[in-house]
């Protein structure tokens, strides 16, 4: 209201004239705001993107998942992707270690994330290790997984 009465008294524009010009200026700002709605969802969305990476989007991108019982020693120095539910976190001095389980057995994933919860299914992507440990002449090594 302000605004019309302000071109009226500074101009000779007829009614029909402000009225066009602040449907103009209407139109301009409503798109204006639907510009900046669909901007601020643009951001969010990218934002909800650079979280953890999940099993389904693992899986969208064809990653050959391996069920952790074919992991062998064999394979030490492999990169392999494993996906299951984290059962137990183990803070180290450097890393953390989590025990991932998953329908066919257990393994430790030493990583750098400390985020993770314990319940929660996740992907990761490592190097399996095999550490050798000899006791009382019987072989007690085991295999972990190394995220990269």
């Amino acid at each position: 209201m302000a605004t019309r009465q302000i071109l009226m008294s500074n101009s000779n524009l007829s009614h029909v004239q402000i009225w066009g010009a602040m449907e103009q200026v209407h139109f301009f700002y409503r798109s204006f705001s639907v510009f900046r709605r669909t901007l601020a969802l643009f951001f969010l969305s990218g934002l909800a993107g650079c979280g953890n990476v999940n099993i389904s989007s693992m899986n969208a991108i064809g990653a050959n998942i391996t069920p952790i019982r074919q992991l062998t020693p064999q394979q030490n120095n492999t990169t392999v992707y494993i996906q299951g539910k984290i059962e137990k976190h183990i803070p180290l001095l450097n890393k953390h270690a989590y025990q991932l389980k998953d329908s066919t057995g257990s393994i430790v994933v030493l990583t750098n994330q400390t985020d993770l919860r314990v319940g929660s299914q996740v992907v990761f992507k490592g190097q399996l290790r095999y550490k050798s440990i000899p006791l009382a002449g019987q072989e007690q090594g085991g295999i972990y997984l190394e995220e990269k």
